[in-house]
């Protein structure tokens, strides 16, 4: 695997990629999808995003590949698109002080994220120091 610091190409990848992580509704999104499938109604009612910022958001990470869907009839359901996804919020999560980092629990998820499917979080003591993230 190629360094960062040895590709332009991929520093401009990981750049864009932290552009779409860098606004407050979509990075609230995708920490309340870390406990599953949803709806949007689940998500709005949970996230205080409302229409239509919130199909505006959702959009935004469906092309950044960071959430997929799944149609029901009339109802559109939103998941994390995979496990890199949710390391980053968990992650993110992580060093920005969620002291709870179990999933959300406003709303039923359809789709419970298994232990196997998101990689745990080991918080170190805030001594100003990286936080790194245990695949695995």
């Amino acid at each position: 695997m190629t360094a960062i610091y040895q590709s332009r190409a991929l520093a401009d990848v990981a750049v864009e990629k932290l552009r779409v992580f860098a606004q407050p509704q979509r990075l609230m999104i995708l920490s309340y999808l870390l406990g599953g499938e949803r709806q949007v109604a689940d998500i709005e009612a949970a996230t205080g995003v409302t229409q239509p910022a919130l199909s505006q958001q959702l959009a935004e990470l469906r092309r950044a590949d960071l959430v997929k869907t799944r149609r029901e009839a009339k109802q559109v359901h939103y998941r994390l698109a995979d496990d890199a996804a949710a390391l980053c919020v968990r992650t993110l999560e992580a060093m920005f002080g969620a002291d709870d980092l179990s999933p959300p629990q406003t709303a039923p998820a359809l789709r419970q994220v298994r232990p196997s499917e998101t990689p745990s979080v080991v918080r170190p003591q805030n001594i100003g120091a990286a936080v790194f993230a245990r695949v695995g």
